[in-house]
């Protein structure tokens, strides 16, 4: 068996979780953070953007979106799911990022939902030195950590609020918010899921 990376099982499972995805409504998913969003129209950046739902959601609040996902069976289903002129899709990846780098660009608002747990240590670390380049001054990363038991095929690492909050420090993001909370889904709750919610800023 091949060693699992921080993409594995999401090819395999992409009908099943556009099913899922698509039926939750990402108002209510991030209902519990929006009042820290930005006003419209923000360039956002959607690292690990899945099927489009949030990238979707967020051109329909006013903003625009470069959603990145490595994951092909996502990526391009997704473009096709929501064809938002508004979002651009980009073949990426965590931790280095290079291509969305490559693009000189930054951003007034970083999305990173469900995503961080996939990623190792050394990942981890890379990836906060990558991330916080591409916040514009004054802007803010969204960062939610997923706890409980790891779905069959994927690699999950039980990563904390307060060591992402070390972590984020030494870049000079702050955390305005650090939020505990239960999962949504039934389903979910059963199995004793829970969520960390983070919402870290860069000075001005």
């Amino acid at each position: 068996m091949s060693e699992l990376t921080s993409t594995s099982g999401y090819a395999e499972q992409a009908d099943d979780l556009f099913v899922r995805y698509e039926a939750l409504s990402a108002a209510e998913t991030h209902a519990h953070w929006r009042h820290l969003f930005p006003e419209p129209p923000a360039r956002i950046l959607d690292i690990g953007a899945g099927t489009g739902r949030d990238a979707a959601w967020l051109v329909s609040l006013g903003h625009s979106v470069l959603a990145v996902e490595p994951v092909e069976a996502l990526r391009l289903r997704a473009a096709k799911v929501h064809p938002e002129p508004e979002i651009e899709w980009l073949d990426d990846k965590l931790p280095d990022l290079p291509d969305t780098h490559a693009r000189g660009e930054t951003f007034g608002m970083v999305m990173l939902n469900a995503v961080w747990m996939h990623l190792t240590a050394e990942e981890r670390s890379t990836g906060m030195a990558r991330v916080a380049a591409l916040l514009a001054p004054g802007a803010r990363l969204f960062m939610s950590l997923r706890h409980g038991p790891i779905p069959h095929g994927r690699r999950m690492f039980d990563v904390t609020g307060e060591d992402t909050i070390a972590l984020a420090a030494p870049h000079g993001l702050t955390a305005i918010s650090h939020v505990r909370r239960n999962s949504i889904l039934s389903e979910n709750q059963a199995r004793g899921v829970e969520w960390t919610a983070l919402v870290f800023e860069k000075p001005s």
